[in-house]
């Protein structure tokens, strides 16, 4: 009885925040989504399917899963791949590694929207002041408007070096625990067979025993990347609203429940819950391929 009451003292709050906070609020846009529901949270008369059909239909929403579809294919490999290079050059130094994990690390501590009014008004900004823009002005080309610009699309690089800035260190520090828990006998078994000590090992001992950290490191870069909105928001929104490019699904969803034009519930709640069982669709069906 007494172990009883420590263990709900102490994940009673836990489990309580969760229910009110997570699943009560996931449960309700459930239900908002087969009502319609237009400038209020309590569902008014029922639609079926009507509104998941609308969705599926509206070319605004799949064009909106076409612009995550391009960031993931800029962001995914390349957050991996250099999470992974970093961290096996961290983890291969003998003197301040704990530094250089620090360093690394910590611009996963910098809020999204801070980083993200850094990368537009300091680095990327429009205008000749900007530092990107002053360095082209060194070489004598002329100022870009990073972020209006869509012919060609400077925008996206404003978007995916800002990303890459923020996670990478997270990543990184995956790896590094992943490399941390190969065991040593491995290379120095591999090393008395002859194997050379760079890509033989890194081919047939090193990424081999990274399988599960490499699964584990897509799976969450993926579902990161499907919820991209504070950079698209921050970085392309301006006093007159957002552009008609580059709406990732949650941008479109915001704007579908909270937009100016009429706070459409029903219609948010099944674009919301259409990207929950795509992203587990997608998740479930890339951690089956990569295992084997």
């Amino acid at each position: 009885m007494r172990h009883g009451r420590a263990f709900w003292l102490f994940v009673g709050p836990f489990a309580l925040g969760l229910l009110v906070f997570v699943y009560v609020p996931i449960g309700w846009s459930l239900l908002l989504s087969f009502f319609d529901a237009r400038n209020t949270v309590t569902p008014t008369s029922f639609v079926g399917l009507r509104n998941y059909a609308d969705m599926l239909t509206d070319e605004p929403f799949l064009r909106s899963l076409g612009t995550f579809s391009v960031f993931a294919v800029f962001i995914v490999p390349l957050t991996f791949v250099l999470a992974l290079a970093l961290a096996l050059l961290v983890n291969q130094i003998s003197f301040m590694k704990a530094f250089f994990r620090s360093v690394f690390f910590l611009p996963t501590a910098c809020s999204y929207v801070v980083a993200s009014l850094v990368w537009k008004l300091s680095i990327f900004n429009g205008v000749r002041f900007g530092l990107a823009n002053t360095v082209l002005g060194w070489f004598g080309a002329e100022p870009i408007a990073w972020t209006v610009s869509t012919s060609p699309p400077w925008y996206w690089l404003v978007l995916v070096t800002l990303r890459l800035w923020l996670q990478l260190g997270f990543y990184l520090i995956l790896f590094i625990a992943g490399l941390q828990r190969i065991p040593q006998h491995l290379y120095e078994a591999a090393w008395i067979d002859g194997a050379s000590r760079g890509w033989q090992t890194l081919r047939y001992i090193t990424l081999p025993q990274l399988r599960t950290t490499s699964i584990a490191v897509l799976l969450l870069l993926l579902i990161a990347a499907y919820q991209a909105f504070d950079e698209f928001y921050n970085v392309l929104g301006t006093d007159r609203g957002y552009p008609p490019f580059a709406r990732p699904p949650l941008i479109y969803l915001y704007y579908t429940a909270l937009g100016s034009g009429g706070q459409d519930f029903g219609h948010g709640s099944a674009g919301a819950v259409i990207l929950t069982l795509l992203i587990a669709g997608v998740t479930l069906l890339q951690g089956r391929v990569i295992t084997r």
